[in-house]
């Protein structure tokens, strides 16, 4: 039974979904925006947001989370640098996920998500 439990499972091992999770935060925050399933842009959301907050933070303890979560200087430069100051304004809500459809190979429900 899954009493509790939050999160998908995404079809794979934790350390595949770590992986996988990782690699999705760090195109969005690069490319501002990445076409990916349904499922994984609702799962990656929380994390991105997170990831704006604590850059908003800006302190030495908020870069140091931030590395924890993220080891890619690339990624913690763009954080801290461009979308703490594009989002100092906003109270929450960085990301926006727009429906695309089916993918055709399998049907998933694709999407993109955006930084707003």
């Amino acid at each position: 039974m899954r009493h509790r439990r939050r999160g998908r499972h995404l079809g794979r091992s934790p350390t595949q979904r770590r992986a996988l999770k990782r690699g999705l935060v760090r195109s969005l925050i690069l490319h501002s925006q990445i076409e990916t399933t349904l499922a994984r842009a609702k799962e990656i959301r929380p994390d991105v947001d997170r990831l704006i907050t604590l850059a908003k933070r800006g302190d030495l303890h908020a870069r140091r989370q931030a590395i924890a979560r993220l080891p890619d200087p690339e990624v913690i430069e763009r954080l801290f640098n461009d979308l703490a100051d594009q989002y100092a304004e906003r109270a929450g809500g960085y990301t926006r996920i727009r429906r695309l459809g089916a993918r055709l190979g399998d049907g998933a429900p694709r999407a993109r998500m955006e930084l707003v």
